[in-house]
């Protein structure tokens, strides 16, 4: 499964064309106040105007969306008439986006979607502007949402939520300051990494996931150095839209699963949390696909000390990055890991991790995480 994507500087003044070509009359723009004030946003607007395409700005989504802002949105998506959807920002826009397509056409609460292939419509037209490099929601089909009163984060997984339409334009990211560049970095990397290693992987997530490793070990020193790079740039949402194709085919593991169940008590930042779990998570499963993580390794680790391990690799590769700290340094403490183990162990991300997983091993893995 894959949407429509075009690739290249200007791809983000299309979006107009496309809403047009797509049927949109009057459509819902999705995106938060920080793309809103740094201009994406509002370039996308001029794009749809001059296309003769109407639309009304929906921007309360927060960093880690939740139940209350899609169903909201979903109320404005309903009041002013709109029959389509274009998102602008990071994953949490887009998936927000997504989550109130599905409200739109079912008027139920999007929690009650929870899980695999429970979206029973299609939803309205979507077209994604991503303006971060890492979460691939552009051309997934996951959707991650926040239950508040839960503390948790819900996973939706359909075929129904896979856009129409990426335009993947790397200027974008020239805005993103250099903590959300490396998690998202990172995010990217985490997302390879364990399509690579899912139990549902394929020759052809294989060649995405591997492409995705390669880009990443390269692009993302380079571009910290030189965040206005476009070349650089473009190689990371490369890296990205890989990333993207391999995991939305192949789904993840353990790392997501854990890193939704800390997103969802502590609304911690998504690819911080993948971050500091994948060393160890990778250290837990290697028996299991020990060849695919020494490949791993051998690609992230070109030029480091030949008998490092693939954990050791992943580890003196985000600490290059600038990732240091522990969750404990996050503010996870232990006492909360029981909670947290057992809200990794049913999520569906899980179900592809290459080794079954014990709830007291997934605690023992938070345990030497912090």
């Amino acid at each position: 499964m894959a949407p429509e994507f075009v690739c290249g500087q200007g791809a983000l003044d299309l979006a107009g064309r496309y809403a047009h070509n797509l049927g949109m009359r009057h459509l819902l723009l999705v995106t938060d106040p920080g793309v809103r004030a740094v201009g994406w946003a509002e370039a996308v607007g001029e794009s749809l105007t001059e296309a003769g395409v109407s639309f009304t700005i929906y921007d309360s989504v927060s960093p880690n969306p939740r139940a209350g802002e899609v169903m909201a949105g979903a109320e404005v998506y309903w009041s002013e008439g709109c029959n389509g959807i274009v998102a602008v920002g990071g994953g949490s826009p887009m998936d927000c986006a997504k989550g109130i397509g599905i409200v739109s056409v079912s008027g139920r609460d999007i929690l009650s979607f929870e899980g695999v292939d429970r979206v029973p419509l299609p939803p309205p037209p979507l077209i994604c502007v991503p303006t971060t490099a890492g979460t691939s929601a552009d051309i997934s089909q996951f959707a991650i949402i926040g239950d508040e009163e839960g503390r948790r984060k819900v996973a939706i997984i359909s075929k129904a939520l896979v856009p129409d339409v990426s335009l993947l334009d790397p200027e974008p990211l020239t805005t993103m300051p250099r903590d959300l560049t490396v998690d998202s970095g990172i995010d990217a990397l985490t997302h390879a990494i364990e399509a690579y290693v899912s139990n549902a992987s394929s020759p052809i997530t294989d060649l995405h996931a591997l492409e995705s490793i390669r880009l990443t070990s390269k692009a993302m020193p380079a571009v910290l150095e030189n965040p206005d790079d476009l070349n650089l740039r473009f190689s990371t949402l490369l890296a990205s839209l890989h990333a993207g194709l391999a995991f939305s085919n192949a789904s993840v593991g353990a790392v997501h699963a854990m890193a939704h169940a800390l997103g969802g008590v502590y609304d911690l930042a998504h690819g911080r949390c993948n971050a500091l779990l994948l060393e160890y998570v990778i250290e837990a499963n290697y028996e299991a696909a020990s060849i695919r993580y020494d490949r791993i390794g051998a690609i992230l680790g070109q030029g480091q000390d030949e008998w490092m391990s693939p954990a050791g690799v992943v580890a003196a590769f985000r600490r290059s990055l600038g990732i240091s700290g522990t969750l404990s340094t996050l503010g996870v403490t232990r006492d909360m890991i029981p909670a947290l183990a057992e809200r990794a162990y049913v999520d569906p991300c899980l179900a592809t991790n290459p080794r079954d997983l014990s709830r007291e091993e997934i605690e023992e893995i938070y345990e030497r995480a912090l």
